[in-house]
């Protein structure tokens, strides 16, 4: 019982001096490189984005970033790697429309919670998909497609199950009151291919996929899936514009982290990319994509998640996509 005192003391100073050196830590975040994991393939849509906001807070920041590939399970193998490492803000994930908000409903089973086992960071950016047909295809508006699905069933290609083509197709069928066969594909080149050899009838694709055929002649564009029309396509209207208002169905791409991570290091995190995200040259970047620089608060990104988690949700319990 003499000791008591001694204990306590000891106790009390080894307190005060994790207290400190978390804060000593906090202060000087980032002391080493960070590391980003991109849930999907390098050269990707999701890994040119997380290199060029990485990049951007290396040059005007002096972070160092290392981006940490590992695809696999529609996004769900590198974010669970997200969601199970150190909370200490040094790994970060960029996760997207299909990981956080449709593959919750799609898969029977997840190795994480979308919701819970991460902190949101910063929505970095979103992009529509287009509604595109063969260009001698006799759908030409919104109408003649609706038109034409009331009187046959019209097969649907997609880039696979569970993408935003494929859900966001669906979403916008079952609005506008008809079905369609969907037909999956691995990936946006074989659907394409198949779209123009007349074996499918419609797709829904992303901007830079679709553009170079619509520009080429071979393709019509019909309508994008953003509430506003996109500069690399000014004359094709959005479907919310076309008698279908408050439609929206985009792929968008958000940084997150392991859920506990610091506060302080989450609102440094942010507000470096805000700042990436907020130079023309990134703007203009991501214009010439057909995507939108987003940027806010963390708060503002756990709103966002929310309600994007129930709405993508609902749209793939209707469509009875599921995947094992």
């Amino acid at each position: 019982m003499r000791f008591e005192p001694f204990t306590r003391a000891v106790a009390a100073f080894a307190t005060l001096t994790l207290a400190g050196a978390c804060a000593f830590a906090q202060a000087n975040y980032p002391a080493q490189p960070i590391k980003l994991v991109v849930p999907f393939p390098p050269a990707g849509g999701t890994d040119v984005l997380s290199r060029v906001i990485a990049n951007e807070v290396t040059q005007k920041n002096k972070w160092t970033f290392v981006i940490d590939n590992k695809p696999g399970a529609g996004g769900n193998i590198g974010l669970d790697a997200v969601a199970k490492a150190r909370n200490d803000g040094y790994t970060l994930g960029t996760g997207q429309t299909a990981n956080l908000a449709i593959n919750p409903s799609l898969y029977a089973k997840m190795p994480f919670d979308a919701l819970k086992d991460f902190a949101p960071v910063v929505l970095l950016a979103s992009q529509p998909v287009v509604l595109v047909v063969k260009e001698d295809s006799p759908i030409k508006t919104l109408a003649d497609l609706k038109t034409m699905a009331q009187a046959k069933l019209l097969t649907m290609a997609s880039a696979g199950t569970g993408t935003v083509s494929h859900v966001g197709g669906e979403m916008f069928a079952r609005r506008a009151g008809f079905k369609v066969m969907h037909i999956p594909y691995k990936g946006a080149g074989p659907a394409l291919n198949d779209l123009l050899g007349g074996q499918t009838d419609i797709y829904f694709g992303t901007p830079p996929s679709v553009l170079p055929m619509v520009k080429a002649g071979k393709l019509r564009a019909i309508a994008v899936t953003s509430t506003k029309r996109i500069a690399i396509l000014p004359d094709t209207p959005t479907i919310a514009e076309s008698g279908y208002a408050g439609f929206v169905a985009e792929d968008w791409k958000a940084v997150v982290a392991p859920a506990g991570t610091s506060p302080d290091a989450i609102k440094k995190i942010n507000s470096v990319m805000n700042a990436a995200l907020s130079r023309p040259e990134v703007i203009a970047r991501l214009k010439d994509e057909g995507s939108t620089a987003r940027g806010g608060t963390a708060a503002e990104l756990a709103e966002f998640m929310k309600s994007e988690h129930a709405r993508w949700g609902t749209a793939v319990r209707e469509s009875g996509a599921k995947l094992d």
